[in-house]
């Protein structure tokens, strides 16, 4: 009898894993196309020019931007850049966010971008870019469910918005495929499919956020994006921008600690209380090789700040 191989996203299910809250904590992307190989870990074992991936690693680590490589999904893989390397910076900060994008004739220019600059919501150098970017992680052999999963919902997005979509490298959160990072507002989603990966694409195009698949928004504290996303359901608040992260206090030991996070929504001040528990270990990834904690979070209460 052939036993299945273990796949993270099908037994993060089966754990009853709720999305919210489970967004990398990012504040600036930068995001370079390499068609592949991509190897375990992109910026190290891609065939980037000698010493250069690891160069970009350290420059983006110190200025603490997250970088990632990027190409385009199999049907429209031969129609990126004519020459040059093509590259996209965001800043995720709310209120704030800003895209970039440019060709460099050289790989090495992108050690000349102002990365500190980006993190602060300045600008990387690069030209303004105004759109979106939809970001499918598929980096399969950094984990298998990204392929599986992921590869079928950037197909879908490239079908139906082939200039915004794009395969991603790890981005976080494995057990969650097909996951999507959309920039610049800095917004993951996971356990998509290719039907709601078009929702989603609508709902953002519309300026709304789609909360059955809203992991966080990246910017964000996990238990703020957790909070967030309580808040809107309590709500019924999807317009992306109209709620706003002002504070939050933490209280409690670091194994079990407990969130306040504030939001203003239409000139009124909400609170959502949440504390953040360890639960049961388990294998978190498809090649991990022991159990780690499931981190979760709980929803104690949401109240208005201003209420008599």
């Amino acid at each position: 009898m052939t036993t299945a191989p273990f796949r993270c996203s099908a037994a993060s299910v089966e754990r009853g894993e709720a999305p919210a809250g489970t967004a990398s904590t990012v504040r600036a992307f930068l995001l370079i196309e390499h068609p592949g190989p991509w190897g375990v870990e992109a910026l190290r074992d891609a065939r980037l020019p000698d010493g250069l991936g690891p160069r970009i690693a350290a420059a983006a680590a110190a200025a603490r931007v997250r970088p990632l490589l990027v190409r385009r999904p199999a049907r429209t893989r031969g129609e990126g850049s004519a020459a040059g390397l093509r590259v996209i910076a965001a800043s995720c900060l709310p209120g704030g966010t800003r895209l970039e994008s440019g060709v460099l004739d050289d790989p090495h220019q992108v050690l000349d971008l102002d990365l500190v600059s980006l993190r602060a919501g300045g600008s990387s150098g690069l030209d303004p870019h105004d759109g979106t970017v939809l970001a499918v992680c598929t980096h399969g052999r950094h984990d298998a469910c990204c392929a599986e999963l992921g590869r079928p919902v950037a197909a879908a997005l490239a079908a139906a918005h082939p200039e915004e979509t794009w395969e991603v490298s790890h981005i976080g959160g494995d057990r969650y495929a097909g996951n999507l990072l959309l920039l610049p507002d800095g917004l993951y989603y996971g356990r998509l499919d290719p039907d709601a990966a078009i929702a989603v694409a609508a709902a953002t195009a519309r300026g709304h956020v789609e909360l059955d698949h809203l992991r966080g928004r990246t910017a964000y504290p996990m238990a703020v994006q957790a909070a967030e996303v309580a808040l809107r359901r309590a709500l019924g608040e999807t317009r992306r921008d109209a709620v706003r992260w002002t504070g939050r206090s933490v209280e409690g030991p670091a194994t079990n600690p407990v969130t306040t996070a504030v939001f203003a929504v239409a000139g009124e001040s909400w609170s959502v209380r949440v504390r953040t528990l360890a639960g049961p270990p388990a294998r978190l990834t498809c090649r991990a090789s022991r159990d780690d904690p499931t981190p979760r979070h709980e929803v104690e209460a949401v109240a208005r700040e201003d209420a008599g």
